[in-house]
């Protein structure tokens, strides 16, 4: 951990008032989970006194380890100011994507509205191809998004058949298709289709293969239900490739690293789909690359949830208070850049010899 942030550290633990060194150790603790070295508190603790940051508290004495200290009034002047830059940027930038973030539905409805979103979504409904008279599976229906749209490609004598396992989303998509015969909503996992073998034309899954714990058993359950010629269109994101322009190439990595570790459950499943598919007896035809490119960093957050990340990469270690909050100030403040690669893979069932 570099000095200047385990000093940071020192001054939030003191913040509640004197501390000595094991104290002090022990609510460093409590804020991000690790404990500093010695060398490194008590190093931090030299640094910031000379700076007129942290002093001993008066009338105490004894050994350096049990010598209460306290922040002066220049160390919480620096603690307020660092608060202070967090929450400017907040409120001024990033309180869209936290007002969206209770209501998955309407998520997930802006989301797929953006020009990103429909720019990778047009490359799918390409290589689908869904003709009159098919039926077709949307494996990760979420609210019913594009189950109309699919609905309108097969016509009256068609299916649609959105499945997602969980009840809310299913019961909200049954609404929105409550008039449109063609579409049949199912509560159920995508691991155990309640379908006959080669029941189906199509298949498609949009960014739901990040989030299983299986995608190996949704591939070959999908080659299960659909037909020899069958077809399945997969659009996944590699978060691996999320690229957020910052001077400190270190914080930027902690981010990304933080998405792909910990937020996503498969964070690396964008280049991985060909392997798996062809693994589950599928032949490979087409790789598309998507790349999203964000200039505007209000629409970023509202994909790429900046400042909730960034807050949660400090609690689990990959930012530290101080990287953070330049983190999010530099976004904010200065000219703006991030970019990110979803991969449309299609997939087909071997024909009939």
């Amino acid at each position: 951990m570099p000095t200047n942030d385990a000093q940071l550290l020192v001054l939030s633990a003191l913040a509640e008032g004197p501390l000595h060194g094991y104290a002090i150790n022990a609510a460093i603790e409590r804020l991000s989970g690790t404990r500093l070295g010695p060398g490194s508190l008590y190093g931090a603790l030299a640094r910031l006194e000379s700076k007129g940051l942290v002093e001993g508290v008066e009338g105490t004495a004894g050994r350096e380890r049990q010598r209460p200290v306290r922040l002066t009034d220049a160390g919480r002047a620096l603690l307020e100011e660092t608060a202070q830059t967090m929450a400017r940027v907040s409120d001024r930038v990033f309180e869209v994507f936290e007002s969206a973030v209770p209501d998955r539905t309407g998520y997930l409805d802006r989301l797929a509205a953006t020009e990103e979103a429909r720019s990778y979504k047009s490359v799918m409904l390409k290589a689908l191809a869904p003709r009159p008279g098919q039926t077709v599976l949307d494996l990760g229906c979420g609210p019913g998004t594009d189950l109309e749209a699919l609905a309108g490609a097969v016509g009256g004598e068609g299916r649609v058949i959105g499945v997602d396992m969980d009840p809310d989303m299913a019961a909200r998509a049954r609404e929105r298709t409550a008039d449109v015969p063609a579409v049949q909503v199912r509560q159920t996992d995508i691991t155990a289709l309640p379908l006959p073998d080669a029941d189906a034309d199509l298949a498609r899954t949009d960014r739901v293969l990040q989030h299983v714990a299986d995608p190996a058993a949704a591939l070959a359950e999908a080659r299960r239900v659909l037909r020899p010629g069958g077809r399945l269109v997969m659009g996944e994101p590699d978060w691996d490739s999320l690229a957020v322009d910052h001077p400190d190439l270190e914080s930027a990595r902690g981010y990304a690293r933080h998405i792909t570790d910990r937020v996503v459950r498969r964070g690396a499943i964008g280049r991985q789909l060909p392997r798996l598919a062809e693994e589950a007896g599928f032949e490979v035809p087409a790789v598309v690359p998507v790349t999203s490119v964000f200039r505007d960093v209000g629409a970023a957050d509202r994909v790429l949830g900046l400042e909730r990340n960034t807050r949660r990469a400090v609690e689990a270690g990959y930012l530290t208070e101080r990287a953070a909050g330049d983190f999010l100030a530099h976004l904010a403040e200065r000219p703006f850049f991030a970019a990110v690669t979803l991969y449309v893979v299609v997939a087909e069932v071997p024909a009939a010899p």
